[in-house]
């Protein structure tokens, strides 16, 4: 038997019948709080970077195919084939293979990894802006002309009112695929027509009426004032394209983490010269580097958590500790190091620890449950482009801030079990 861990466990149970009662459970609440505000900070910033995201790649895809020589804006209208070798084929790639470099024992050993998953969808757009006048109301708009090929699932799942545009293969849809915000502001509803106008270079103005075929609201108010879905052939027209011209393609990847990878693929591999395939985190990297901020905010609520931790359970320590100088004394008389005594109050910290772990865990996943099932934190939407706090749990997050926080406050509380070496035997004996 380990009559270290035997002590700690006597010490830790008599303890509960004495003054340390108390300064266990605020050590024990400590923890415990510390744990669960940690937990639900992680899967709140998870979910909320991993909601927007899937919107805008919803929205957007992850990687867009463009000619090279354009400018990088969205409203480039210039058009390229849309005969290109890799299309549609594109979408049948499961993985990718990529140069890996490992360092063994020193040296640098070159080896071919595979990317997690491959290229999930490929389709055309178009884009063309323009001004909508509905009786005295102007506003201006952004039409993304989609193809036979649009994937509707994103739409689908956010669609208001109406429904998505019907392709027919021998006549261009007129309709028109709104958000909810422009429709407010047009006061038009699904069945209502209009016309946009589009002003030329040469200052003259085409126009074509539309009638609203769907209201859609992804939340993303910066992109739903801006953008409407309508027939790629509608912008065919009015920009004098033929029936193979397009804007570019998008395509849909199955997993994120691998989207530089196969960008990279796609434009060296698989493209011709004259095209260029970017990632829509280059085309809007504002809004994701505004993400990326949130996990510095992650840190700093992880790391106060964790130091509240450590304060709390360095009091608690020094008081259990000298509440049983007399326990330390005779241990010492008996003939026990320093060490092996400071291990029994490391021990008996250890476990106040993992009760503390236990019931942050226990707060902070039903609370994080309740989140998920119940929307119970509401957001501003035009502020946070969320109505609900979303809420993600990551098992390897969760395991990491357990283990983390039990590590890093052991090592801590080794420098003030060194207290220990500061009581004398015969003192402390002397006065039991």
């Amino acid at each position: 038997m380990n009559i270290t861990s035997f002590i700690a466990r006597r010490v830790a149970a008599s303890g509960q019948k004495s003054f340390s009662r108390l300064i266990i459970r605020i050590a024990i609440t400590s923890v415990a709080l510390g744990v669960a505000v940690m937990i639900l900070a992680t899967a709140l910033i998870s979910g909320f970077k991993n909601e927007i995201s899937s919107k805008i790649f919803g929205f957007w895809g992850h990687i867009h195919i463009t000619d090279s020589g354009l400018n990088r804006s969205l409203l480039d209208a210039y058009p390229i084939s849309q005969e290109q070798d890799f299309y549609p084929s594109l979408d049948t790639i499961d993985s990718v293979p990529y140069p890996v470099t490992e360092h063994w024992l020193g040296m640098e050993v070159e080896k071919i990894a595979t990317t997690n998953g491959g290229i999930k969808h490929i389709q055309v757009f178009a884009l063309k802006p323009g001004i909508i006048k509905v009786k005295s109301e102007i506003e201006g708009i952004i039409l993304k002309g989609v193809g036979a090929d649009f994937d509707w699932t994103f739409i689908q799942d956010y669609l208001q009112d109406g429904e998505v545009l019907a392709w027919q293969d021998t006549v261009a849809n007129k309709g028109i695929l709104l958000s909810q915000q422009t429709a407010n502001r047009l006061r038009v509803k699904v069945g209502d027509s209009f016309i946009i106008h589009f002003p030329e270079r040469d200052g003259n103005i085409l126009k074509k009426r539309f009638k609203v075929s769907g209201i859609y609201k992804t939340g993303l108010e910066e992109y739903d004032s801006k953008f409407a879905l309508v027939d790629i052939r509608q912008l065919r027209q009015l920009l004098k394209w033929r029936d193979d011209e397009i804007s570019g393609f998008e395509v849909f990847i199955d997993d994120l983490n691998d989207l530089d990878i196969i960008a990279d693929y796609i434009y060296y591999d698989r493209m011709p010269a004259r095209l260029i395939a970017e990632t829509i985190r280059d085309k809007f990297p504002e809004i994701f580097d505004w993400l990326e901020l949130q996990d510095i905010n992650e840190i700093v609520i992880l790391g106060l958590m964790v130091i509240v931790a450590i304060i709390n359970m360095i009091t608690a320590l020094m008081i259990l500790i000298l509440e049983r100088a007399n326990m330390i004394g005779t241990l010492k008389a008996l003939g026990g190091s320093n060490w092996a005594i400071q291990k029994i109050f490391l021990y008996y910290a250890g476990n106040i620890i993992l009760y503390g772990l236990f019931w942050g865990n226990l707060i902070g996943l039903g609370l994080g449950f309740l989140q998920d099932q119940f929307g119970i934190i509401q957001l501003s939407e035009a502020d946070y482009y969320l109505s609900v706090a979303p809420v993600h749990f990551d098992l390897w997050s969760i395991l990491g801030i357990n283990i983390g926080t039990l590590t890093i406050i052991l090592i801590f509380l080794i420098v003030p079990s060194f207290l220990v070496t500061s009581i004398s035997p015969v003192k402390a004996i002397r006065f039991k």
